[in-house]
């Protein structure tokens, strides 16, 4: 899950070697925390916030799949 949230990063943006993902795992919950350049944080999120909610309708349903929640944290 690391390396999709990576990919779907990755190819928003316009610095990819920046893009850098975090995992914490808890019992039922992993959270990803995605860092990428202060420049690109717009592309990311999207206007209304609409690319990170799509992202993270994307792996609410791949965590619904194994039983688990997937967080995403878009961070600064």
């Amino acid at each position: 899950m690391k390396s999709l949230v990576e990919l779907m990063a990755k190819s928003l943006v316009d610095k990819p070697e920046e893009v850098a993902v975090a995992e914490v795992d808890g019992e039922r919950t992993t959270v990803f925390e995605l860092r990428v350049a202060a420049s690109d944080i717009g592309k990311v999120i999207g206007k209304q916030g609409n690319t990170a909610r799509a992202m993270r309708t994307i792996l609410s349903a791949a965590g619904n799949k194994l039983g688990k929640r997937f967080v995403l944290e878009i961070l600064e």
